[in-house]
């Protein structure tokens, strides 16, 4: 069954697929690295310490690769039989399409195969299942996890490795460089084997002994490899996510349920919806689950001053929390300790993680990339060094994305956005790169969970890809493969 994926997105707002270089040019570093509109993931399975359900024989397992959809687990394929192996290597290989931008929960489950067609039915013995994201495989290249039966009851020792490998295609371009001189005047040089005659058809008629218009010579040849979005993140490229909420007055007083930050106990307001639908995707891109939460706008204890680069956290020495769960609460037990101000500046906080990515940068290596989260209710305040920090942001590892939260009016945001034409800094000088995604929530209230996230995040890959293919930084090598022990307990 194909892996079938909806855009969310108006077509002005996702990437298109970048133009070819032509013979013998160079490409620009913007379009240095077209990207496909979809990649593919090869996927090998193995088990070690498999429960033995036979009496007389040890057991034939059997790979069954089933992924969510709509919230119901669909089967898409399934792995050949292997006779009495309780540590199989499966020779079948899943293949699965991968996009970034969507979680893609999978499972794997193994069952004691009993000869007959129908594998997976109650006539078989169900020997552990497990399940993760796409995201998850790609990003660790390897992940082992325990296999679990019902009720999160471990499967004895059994274990189940999957490792993941794209499927390369087109993933590159050949420049050449050519000479040719004084074609009609060129007789009898020596040149190179790798050439080619000129021949003029009107020339060749009328003269007996023509032979050609001179040469044209291959001077070099050179292969360029283009890398992929998963090169890099199979390479070790680990993704940071770092959110900044906007704690400004208009927000609304968040005791009253008026208020954007009024905090329901059956429904997270748009700030929560915002930051878990793109916090869940980059999540798995991350191998310490720490992501950095920030605010601005209010005045903040002791002294309540006005702070706009705060951790909600409270701890100016580390502002990371653990996990997306821990943004959550961090949020909310900051609320009733600020005192929600203004104005809505985000430069300052576009500039503190420009010094961190830069700090990344300085390593030459394809090591870290740095996602912003930026969400506000309102039309920013200091535009002019907004797009100045954005400008200067655009020549580092970096993306950023802003929200806009509730119904202002958000069409002054739209320039930071680039859509419709180049940002500039208040001096003229133009970004290096596309890195603004802006959308109004108010545009997915009626949507799926997940419909923001595919549409803001649709085009980071392009955006990591431009921007180690500019500073011409080659994916790193994959670490050592070692089984993950955050996933080692049940789903």
């Amino acid at each position: 069954m194909p892996f079938t994926h909806g855009a969310a997105c108006p077509p002005s707002r996702l990437a298109a697929p970048r133009a070819a270089a032509t013979m013998g040019e160079a490409p620009e570093p913007s379009s240095q690295a077209p990207l496909a509109v979809l990649s593919k993931v090869e996927l090998r399975v193995s088990c070690k310490h498999l429960l033995d359900r036979d009496t007389l024989n040890k057991s034939d397992p059997c790979v069954l690769l089933l992924m969510q959809s709509q919230g119901q687990w669909v089967e898409v394929d399934r792995s050949e039989v292997i006779k009495s192996n309780l540590n199989p290597v499966f020779a079948k290989i899943f293949t699965v399409d991968y996009y970034f931008e969507e979680v893609q929960k999978l499972r794997f489950e193994v069952y004691d195969s009993h000869g007959h067609a129908g594998v997976g039915t109650h006539d078989d013995d169900f020997l552990g299942g497990m399940e993760c994201t796409v995201g998850q495989i790609v990003a660790q290249k390897r992940v082992t996890k325990p296999l679990f039966l019902k009720y999160g009851k471990f499967a004895g020792k059994s274990t189940i490795t999957v490792i993941s490998e794209e499927i390369s295609g087109n993933n590159g371009y050949v420049e050449l460089a050519f000479r040719a001189k004084k074609l009609d005047d060129k007789r009898g040089c020596r040149v190179p084997q790798v050439q080619w005659e000129c021949m003029n058809p009107k020339y060749k008629i009328k003269k007996r002994n023509y032979k050609n218009s001179g040469v044209v010579v291959l001077l070099d040849l050179k292969i360029h490899r283009v890398y992929s979005f998963l090169d890099y993140i199979m390479g070790g490229c680990q993704i940071h996510f770092t959110v900044a909420i906007d704690f400004t007055a208009s927000n609304g007083d968040p005791r009253n349920s008026c208020s954007l930050h009024y905090i329901n106990p059956y429904q997270p307001n748009e700030y929560l919806k915002a930051l878990v639908a793109v916090g869940e995707i980059c999540q798995d891109y991350d191998s310490d689950k720490k992501f950095s939460a920030l605010g601005f706008g209010a005045r903040i204890p002791p002294k309540y001053e006005v702070s706009h680069d705060f951790a909600i956290n409270f701890n100016p020495d580390n502002d990371e929390c653990e996990g997306i769960q821990g943004v959550v609460e961090s949020y909310q037990s900051c609320l009733p300790k600020i005192q929600l101000y203004g104005p809505t500046n985000v430069a300052p906080i576009i500039s503190k993680v420009a010094r961190v990515a830069a700090d990344e940068e300085r390593t030459k290596e394809a090591s870290q990339y740095f996602i912003l989260l930026i969400l506000t209710d309102g039309v920013v305040t200091d535009m002019a060094d907004t797009r100045e920090a954005i400008v200067r942001a655009s020549y580092l590892p970096m993306s950023i994305i802003i929200v806009g939260v509730g119904n202002a009016d958000f069409t002054d945001m739209q320039i930071l956005d680039g859509d419709d034409g180049v940002l500039r800094s208040p001096r003229g000088e133009p970004v290096l790169r596309d890195i603004v995604q802006f959308v109004p929530f108010r545009e997915f209230k009626n949507a799926s969970p997940t419909a923001l996230a595919k549409c803001v995040l649709a085009e980071v890959p392009k955006q990591v890809v431009e921007y180690y293919s500019y500073k011409a930084f080659p994916p790193r090598c994959p670490q050592p493969d070692t089984p993950d022990s955050s996933l080692s307990s049940p789903q």
